[in-house]
């Protein structure tokens, strides 16, 4: 049985790049939504900080998830990323199912 993944990624644009960086992350939307194994794809951005842009993403698996993370879209961003990005943090994670008796702390 595969686990299925959420990514959350968020990426904090240059001061000044806060546009052309929204509109570079949402080119990846409709490409992202057609590749095998994607579920959710949603592009956030923040209220408080309008640098700040948040990916919300929901693959069956973390082998799907890698596909993605290797496709021609992802790849013509990193060209333009390191221009637009100063800083990116994605966190891999599981749900945890509300029948689970395991307890964090």
């Amino acid at each position: 049985m595969t686990t299925p993944l959420t990514i959350v990624a968020r990426i904090v644009a240059r001061p000044g790049c806060e546009a052309e960086l929204g509109a570079e992350l949402r080119k990846l939307i409709p490409p992202t939504l057609g590749e095998d194994g994607c579920i959710q794809y949603d592009l956030h951005r923040s209220l408080e900080e309008p640098r700040v842009f948040l990916f919300f993403e929901n693959w069956r698996s973390r082998p799907h998830w890698e596909a993605h993370m290797k496709s021609p879209h992802l790849a013509a961003f990193g060209k333009v990323a390191e221009r637009l990005v100063e800083s990116l943090q994605i966190d891999v994670m599981t749900r945890v199912q509300d029948d689970q008796s395991a307890t964090a702390g």
